[in-house]
């Protein structure tokens, strides 16, 4: 069996902007309003959420777990053809799989939007779940709330992040929790690494004012008993999805 790359930088971040992407562009979104939560997670524990062929990312020596709530806006396939925006939340964690790739394993993906979510679910293998999404923002910063619909297994969120000032740098946890280029997820029997580019967050600190929910335990990770490790939000960006690379096992 293929070894794990022995240079995998596991005690640094990320590179800070996305490697040039000379492939077609098959879907482009614009995500606004975007709230990070992120908890500590034991390596070990999360290991068996990953697909085939991947192990967790971590930063000296420790991962993450991570709710990420925003809205995607106007949406398009292959650069044109309009798909219909939606509100998302996602459960998340962070992954390298043996070419070195490093990328973001979605365990859940809650939308509001049913035909985005049987999409998604088809064409990319992507966890979408059809919920009501409720997602707010203004003066005294970004607010949500997720309660999944049935026939699925209930889970539910609420929460209230208070937006603080501009980071003029990130510091290296920021970068490892943003600064994705791409996701692994399996599809149709084998694992695939589909890279996403888009301009470097302009990352905010911010402050978990309150949370109420279980959509971690609801994705097999158990929610941790402390404070988030970290809480950003972000007006935004513009992101490019293109084709897929093979994961080898």
């Amino acid at each position: 069996m293929q070894q794990w790359p022995r240079e995998h930088p596991d005690d640094a971040p990320p590179p800070a902007r996305a490697s040039a992407r000379p492939v077609p562009v098959l879907l482009t979104q614009h995500w606004r309003d975007v709230v990070f939560v992120h908890w500590e997670a034991d390596p070990g524990a999360v290991r068996h959420l990953l697909p085939l062929g991947t192990r967790p990312d971590t930063l000296a020596g420790r991962t993450y777990a991570g709710l990420v709530a925003f809205r995607v806006a106007a949406p398009r396939a292959l650069g044109t053809v309009p798909t219909g925006g939606f509100d998302e939340v996602n459960v998340r964690l962070y992954s390298v799989d043996r070419q070195g790739r490093r990328g973001v394993v979605f365990a859940t993906m809650d939308a509001d939007a049913l035909s985005s979510v049987l999409a998604a679910r088809a064409l990319a293998g992507v966890p979408y779940i059809w919920s009501d999404v409720s997602l707010r923002s203004g003066p005294e910063g970004a607010a949500g709330a997720v309660r999944r619909r049935l026939p699925g297994p209930p889970a539910t969120a609420r929460w209230h992040v208070a937006v603080g000032d501009r980071i003029p740098e990130p510091a290296d946890l920021e970068v490892f929790l943003t600064a994705r280029w791409g996701l692994h997820t399996a599809h149709l029997g084998r694992t695939v690494w589909l890279p996403v580019s888009h301009p470097p967050w302009p990352l905010h600190r911010a402050e978990l004012r309150s949370y109420r929910g279980d959509l971690l335990p609801a994705a097999g990770i158990p929610h941790p008993p402390g404070p988030p490790a970290s809480v950003l939000w972000s007006p935004g960006t513009t992101a490019a999805f293109h084709p897929p690379q093979r994961v080898r096992a």
